[in-house]
């Protein structure tokens, strides 16, 4: 089931169904584990699972309760503007590199020849300044909108001179730079 981006933003924006949606986060599965997350009473934690579930962001097996995390992600790439526009700056062999690779907004594999992994590690330095440094945690939230194997896109980064990486933290010293 694809659950709209507004779906969910109306979902969440109840204070009780943040809580237990965070509760869920955090390992809780049954009412009573959400109960003692949230510190809600079972009344409010019953109801609010039972709209999350109505609405396609939580699954129930018997006593058990999981947030459908899949519906996050495709919302929030249902949400992302096309990339194809802006590849339309991008000089002609650029764009041809980024339309066989990137679609609806996401990297659908990581290049193996070099020329258009470069192409592609430009594009995705682009969602980040330069000289602002980057705890780890953050360039894999970035990176993940893009693909899954934020490790190898790091690694990239760096090995082809985008990033510059130290104690955690990371960079951008490389690419192009919108003037």
């Amino acid at each position: 089931m694809n659950v709209d981006g507004a779906v969910i933003l109306g979902h969440l924006a109840h204070p009780e169904r943040r809580r237990v949606v965070a509760a869920l986060v955090l390992g809780a599965t049954t009412v009573e584990e959400v109960k003692a997350t949230t510190g809600l009473g079972t009344r409010t934690v019953v109801t609010a699972l039972g709209r999350l579930e109505d609405g396609g962001l939580v699954l129930r097996d018997g006593e058990c309760h999981w947030l459908v995390e899949e519906a996050f992600r495709r919302a929030a790439i249902a949400v992302r503007p096309p990339m194809t526009k802006e590849h339309g700056d991008a000089p002609p062999d650029s764009a041809r590199v980024l339309r066989s690779f990137v679609r609806e907004g996401r990297l659908v594999s990581i290049p193996a020849q070099r020329a258009k992994r470069l192409v592609v590690l430009d594009l995705l330095a682009q969602d980040f300044e330069p000289g602002h440094r980057y705890k780890e945690r953050t360039v894999n939230a970035k990176l993940c909108r893009w693909h899954d194997d934020t490790a190898a896109l790091r690694r990239y980064l760096v090995d082809e001179g985008f990033f510059q990486r130290e104690s955690g933290e990371y960079w951008r010293i490389g690419g192009t730079v919108e003037a």
